[in-house]
């Protein structure tokens, strides 16, 4: 990828950070609950390596989604990286895709037989949505998303075999079956809605409810999942979080570990929302995190390198009992 699509993508980002600059209000400094910090891995910022998505394999590795370069790759636990599948470019070189004018690789999740899930946004009718990749087969798409959208989050619940899609630009929450077909609107709640660049955001299937954030707005947001798979009324579970992304439980009740893009850090969430510190800053080698998972007390987050513009990362920790 040319160093001026590079510049051009990242300029189309730049907004996020003017957006989501500021340190939450509510965060304080860390307490050490991570140990062993360091980066596992680096990424090519030249070939659009960007990394926006996360999913924690049963072998080990981690399958990740690199947003400029519609790719999908494979992390070993040693920090070795190999392409598993690069998307189909659209005809218009994805300069319609909404808030962002590229094409990007954005949510991930996995199945227990080996099966990924990918979201992509293009801006084209025939690409944009949800897309399966099995082992040595082509990836394919399963599920048409509005082109005028920007799907982003993805999130599995494996027991009811159902996937939750958050839509950035039109506010919606989409669901359909792992098998795929026509998605259907889940939600369209205010909560959800942009405020001038991206809404719902990461999503993440958790104790009978989905979990969402909102960048724009700064919120955790908790819906319930009805009987019947209808959703509830949102519940905003904390606030203040400037420039939120993705997210990942810790394992102790709500508690959850968060990126906050624009202010380049991670902070730990209390589970009654009251209570934000900071986990992970720059000085750990965070540029511009996107996206955090957890195996047992590892601790993985992606850095995209949006705006900092120098070392898209893979970072690793290890939790803290205490947390």
């Amino acid at each position: 990828m040319s160093k001026r699509r590079i510049n051009t993508i990242m300029a189309a980002v730049a907004v996020a950070a003017a957006l989501a600059t500021a340190v939450p209000a509510a965060a304080t400094p860390s307490a050490e609950p991570l140990t062993d910090v360091r980066v596992a891995a680096h990424f090519d910022l030249s070939s659009g390596q960007l990394p926006e998505n996360i999913t924690l394999l049963p072998d080990g590795s981690a399958a990740v989604t690199f947003a400029a370069s519609r790719q999908v790759a494979q992390v070993t636990p040693r920090g070795a990286t190999h392409v598993l599948a690069t998307l189909p470019a659209p005809a218009d070189g994805g300069v319609h895709t909404p808030a962002l004018g590229f094409p990007l690789a954005t949510g991930i999740v996995h199945t227990s037989d080996g099966t990924v899930y990918v979201l992509y946004a293009t801006g084209t009718a025939d690409l944009t949505g949800l897309w399966r990749l099995r082992p040595g087969q082509e990836p394919r798409r399963i599920a048409a998303l509005p082109a005028d959208g920007l799907p982003n989050g993805l999130a599995l619940d494996e027991r009811g075999k159902r996937l939750y899609i958050t839509d950035s630009v039109l506010g919606t929450v989409w669901t359909v079956p792992v098998t795929g077909g026509t998605p259907a609107a889940w939600s369209t709640a205010p909560e959800l809605a942009p405020a001038g660049f991206l809404g719902a955001n990461g999503a993440k299937v958790h104790d009978g409810a989905l979990w969402v954030t909102n960048l724009d707005q700064g919120t955790l947001l908790r819906i319930p999942i009805r009987p019947g798979n209808r959703a509830g009324a949102p519940q905003i579970k904390a606030s203040g979080l400037t420039g939120i992304d993705d997210f990942a439980f810790t394992g102790r009740g709500d508690d959850v570990l968060a990126a906050l893009n624009g202010p380049n850090t991670v902070v730990h969430i209390r589970s009654d929302g009251t209570r934000t510190t900071t986990v992970l800053d720059a000085a750990d080698g965070l540029q511009n995190p996107t996206s955090v998972a957890l195996r047992g007390k590892e601790v993985y987050v992606l850095s995209a390198a949006y705006t900092t513009a120098t070392d898209p990362n893979l970072l690793r920790a290890r939790l803290r009992g205490h947390l």
